[in-house]
């Protein structure tokens, strides 16, 4: 028998793993990636190529990122043509519907854990921004208080607090108001809303949530409900004010840009659309911004030294990146001159990859550390200005951003498209 098509074989893979019958490698695996947990043990970070088998997803490789500059006419930007966004589900379809001028939207999201993003956060949300510039597309952004309120030690009135303070910073990336859905899901559970939830419920039995997101009988009976809830805005029903009539046969696909622990929840979700009606949707996954302390977990909000706060001052920045920000560099001047540096597993370098748009300074950058030439005292410098930079800006238009900001894009209504 002729061997499937890679596609099958993803598919394959990703209906396996959706019910709970996944292959598991022999060798240990020093990686765990969970909506809830990213740790590994390597210096260099999560495999990611690894993980691609893992989740059963597919490279976002050189092919793909070449024929979205065709289709779009767009460069591809730092963050995809570095790698950052490293793999996909079905993103060729939303490039296939983009040149067939049929209808797509963007979905992504936050669960409000601090009252600051921080760098980590804006990943996603900078990327989203320039996806929704290039595809010129409606977006819906889901706030999951409710997630926050099931997991964390927190009261409702906490959760809808801090998830309006985050709105607040994700406005700041510069997101247009005509063009996008802001929603926090204790104000916004809608019929149609509630309706994508019960048959998602419907269709998913325990067993398969408790593969799927390793929920025990000791979790509370939220936890094992609220996966529908992220998967619902998949569905263009959901949003009856944005897509009307036409969103009700569930036939306007989404596209997910989002970090790949997150996964679970839309292989799930990719699972029950069929037997919805509904088309499923894309996504595109994101690496994971360090810790400060080393790539051997992600920022995280709960521990203030890992990660830079979008309301840290220039000096907290500074101070940060000094004090925590893991070198790559030698023990010594003289050693450093003579061995060189690792830009692997330099946090400030990596930094640098997410959030430097000169594609040339970063190459003389790592060209400079890895021969000597350059300090890890002077790359530090460098990956300071250009944080500074981003966060200032940032903090610019937050300063601008209202309570009355805040109640445009969370307000019911039409967006500046026709269905």
């Amino acid at each position: 028998m002729a061997n499937p098509a890679p596609e099958n074989v993803a598919e394959k893979v990703e209906e396996l793993q959706v019910n709970g019958v996944a292959h598991q490698e022999e060798e240990e695996d020093d990686d765990k990636v969970t909506p809830w947990e990213v740790t590994t043990t390597k210096a260099t970070g999560i495999d990611y190529d690894k993980l691609i088998v893992k989740f059963g997803c597919r490279k976002l490789d050189d092919d793909v990122i070449a024929r979205f500059e065709r289709v779009t006419g767009h460069k591809a930007c730092p963050m995809l043509r570095r790698g950052m966004f490293f793999a996909h589900r079905d993103f060729v379809a939303i490039l296939e519907l983009k040149e067939k001028g049929k209808p797509f939207y963007l979905y992504t999201g936050r669960g409000a854990s601090s009252g600051s993003l921080h760098l980590g956060h804006l990943v996603p949300f900078i990327f989203t921004k320039w996806l929704q510039e290039v595809f010129d597309v409606p977006l819906v952004i889901q706030m999951t208080d409710d997630e926050k309120f099931l997991w964390k030690d927190m009261k409702v009135e906490d959760a809808k607090k801090m998830a309006r303070e985050n709105m607040k910073d994700i406005i700041s990336v510069g997101f247009d108001p005509t063009k996008t859905f802001i929603f926090n899901d204790f104000d916004y559970m809608c019929p149609p809303f509630y309706e994508n939830i019960v048959k998602i419920w419907k269709v998913v039995n325990a067993n398969q949530a408790r593969a799927i997101f390793g929920f025990t009988p000791e979790d509370c009976m939220g936890k094992a409900a609220f996966p529908a809830v992220e998967a619902a805005p998949c569905f263009a029903s959901s949003f009856p004010h944005i897509f009307g009539e036409r969103g009700r046969k569930n036939d306007i696909p989404c596209l997910i840009p989002c970090a790949i622990d997150q996964d679970p929840y839309f292989r799930m979700c990719r699972d029950v659309a069929p037997r919805l009606k509904a088309a499923k949707p894309s996504l595109i996954f994101s690496t994971f911004l360090p810790a400060l302390q080393g790539a051997q977990t992600k920022m995280s909000a709960s521990e203030p030294n890992t990660c830079i706060f979008l309301n840290d001052t220039p000096n907290q920045i500074k101070n940060k990146i000094n004090k925590y920000a893991f070198s790559g560099g030698q023990q010594t001047v003289e050693e450093h001159r003579a061995k060189g540096g690792n830009c692997d597993v330099d946090i400030s370098f990596q930094f640098l990859r997410f959030f430097l748009e000169d594609d040339a300074e970063l190459a003389r950058i790592r060209e400079q550390y890895t021969k000597g030439e350059l300090l890890s005292g002077e790359l530090k410098a460098r990956a300071t200005l250009e944080v500074q930079k981003i966060i200032a800006e940032m903090k610019e238009r937050r300063d601008k951003v209202t309570d009355e900001t805040v109640n445009e894009f969370t307000k019911i209504r039409s967006l500046a498209y026709q269905y």
